[in-house]
Parts: structure tokens; C-alpha cells; sequence
């Protein structure tokens, strides 16, 4: 009950999983981007900074890694240490959070190896049969 002596209705079901599947789904978004897996890999070994990241991942643009690294940061799963040295040393290592995230990466990862072939099978079949109708 509240002050008013009504008694107060629980918010509806649907509207609870409704926040919270946006909340997994931004969630997921982060964690399932390829930039964001590449990095996890990396530094499930050790710190590293950020050109060394940027040249053993390839292909990534400064801007995208930044932004990358930035909402792994900003979501608890990378930590960003800066030393006061000339020019400032900034080192990126997995926070406890981000560590636990390595079993799910790894496994995503051991599971697109393992399947490549047969995807690119599926896709050459696929692209087959559309461009013959």
C-alpha cells in the first residue's frame, strides 16, 4: 500500500522483459561486435596498448578501436591506465568482469573455426541457387 491507503499495482510482465531485452540487446550488441571480440582475445593475455592492439587486429580504423575500447570501458569489461610518462603510456587490460566474458568469446571463437568451411559452403549454395532463378 502506499500513503495514499491504494494499493499499488507490480509494473506488467511484458513491460519488465520489454526494458529488460533492450537492456540484453544493447548488451549483446557490444559484446557480439567483431571489433569488440577481437580485442577480448587480445587481451585475455595481457595489457596491451592501444597501437598494438590496432596492428595485431588489422583492418580497424583508430576511430573504431577508440570507440570500441571506449564502450568496453565505459561497460566495466576493459580497464585504461594511463602511466604519467613523456608521452603518456595508456595500457588496456581485461577488468575481472571482462575476464569472465573470455569462456564465451573463446568458445564463439573455437565455434566459427570449426565451421568455417561449411559456411562457406552454405554461402557458395545459397549464392548459387540465386542467381540462377
Amino acid at each position: 500500500m502506499n500513503v495514499t491507503g491504494s494499493v499499488q499495482q507490480p509494473p506488467k510482465v511484458e513491460h519488465v522483459l520489454s526494458q529488460d531485452c533492450s537492456r540484453v540487446g544493447q548488451l549483446l550488441s557490444r559484446i557480439g561486435d567483431k571489433w569488440t571480440v577481437m580485442v577480448v582475445m587480445l587481451l585475455r593475455e595481457r595489457p596491451r596498448r592501444f597501437n598494438e592492439l590496432k596492428r595485431e587486429i588489422g583492418g580497424v580504423s583508430q576511430r573504431m578501436l577508440t570507440l570500441t575500447l571506449r564502450g568496453l570501458e565505459r561497460d566495466g569489461l576493459v580497464t585504461r591506465t594511463v602511466y604519467p610518462t613523456i608521452p603518456p603510456r595508456v595500457d588496456y587490460e581485461l577488468s575481472p568482469l571482462g575476464h569472465s566474458l573470455r569462456k564465451p568469446v573463446e568458445a564463439l571463437g573455437e565455434w566459427a573455426f570449426a565451421h568455417l568451411d561449411l559456411i562457406d559452403q552454405a554461402r557458395s549454395e545459397f549464392d548459387q541457387r540465386n542467381h540462377l532463378s
